[in-house]
């Protein structure tokens, strides 16, 4: 066998389709959890500088910031493992289905339900990401929102005529107690926090892993037909591969049976 024919024989076990999906799920769980990771650090100082200088007032936020930290470390390990378990799925029914045109199909029951299985998980993982989809969202509004205000501040168009009045007051989202002191930022000074670095870079952070949150569901969405398709090929190959061997067997049996009515017929001559 040639260099050329081993290569080619090589990428035809490949496994393309998941390989696709495999790299952007691997992308879109890092830009999740990498700009996510850094995104709650930066709003969590942005919050500290600027609306609530007690610590007491917010050390409920920060706790659950902590705890998403903690939760995006996880996530990154599971899915990091995970995806490298559907891409070997993928290169085992790829091999299932070269060994079929070998005739030499050798499938299992248990590894069609190693395939359900992981379909059965796949399932359920993409609508988490989806309500991961939808709660990062969330930020990524506020922060929209505060940016908006801040550009209609400076825009020579608009008709404010008193920028003190123009204020965001985080209070009212729940993010810190209602004692907080400032708790709201006015005029000039929310300007100010809106050229501070904590919240450009958060708010385009939020944005990144929200494209990363989505690109993820699209992986897993892909991983999931990919899935539905390889079990429901391997079932239809086992069943076509059943049938083969019943049928095989039948015209062995007639073949056989012919040949002992011509041994009888010549007997019977002689």
């Amino acid at each position: 066998m040639g260099c050329s024919e081993c290569c080619l024989k090589c990428l035809g076990g490949v496994p393309y389709a998941s390989l696709v999906a495999t790299i952007l799920c691997f992308s879109g769980v890092a830009l999740f959890c990498g700009c996510g990771h850094v995104a709650l650090t930066g709003t969590l100082t942005m919050l500290e500088n600027n609306f609530s200088r007690v610590t007491s007032d917010h050390a409920t936020l920060a706790t659950v910031i902590q705890i998403f930290q903690y939760i995006i470390y996880g996530v990154a390990s599971f899915f990091f493992v995970y995806a490298i378990l559907l891409l070997g799925e993928g290169f085992y029914t790829t091999s299932a289905i070269k060994k079929e045109l070998q005739s030499d199909f050798k499938t299992t029951v248990c590894g069609r339900c190693i395939t359900a299985f992981f379909m059965f998980l796949t399932y359920i993982f993409a609508l988490v990401f989806i309500a991961i989809f939808c709660f990062t969202a969330i930020p990524v509004f506020l922060f929209f929102n505060m940016w908006n205000t801040c550009a209609a501040m400076r825009s020579p168009d608009s008709n404010i005529t008193s920028p003190n009045s123009v204020c965001v007051d985080i209070r009212q989202y729940g993010l810190v107690s209602l004692n907080a002191t400032p708790g709201k930022a006015c005029g000039a000074t929310l300007g100010d926090i809106c050229n501070t670095s904590e919240f450009y870079l958060s708010y385009h952070l939020y944005i990144v892993a929200l494209a990363g949150a989505g690109a993820t569901v699209i992986a897993l969405i892909h991983y999931l037909m990919i899935l539905a398709a390889n079990w429901a090929y391997l079932k239809s190959a086992v069943s076509t591969h059943e049938y083969h061997d019943i049928k095989t067997k039948d015209d062995q049996d007639l073949e056989a049976e012919a040949r002992s009515k011509e041994g009888q017929n010549s007997s019977s001559y002689s």
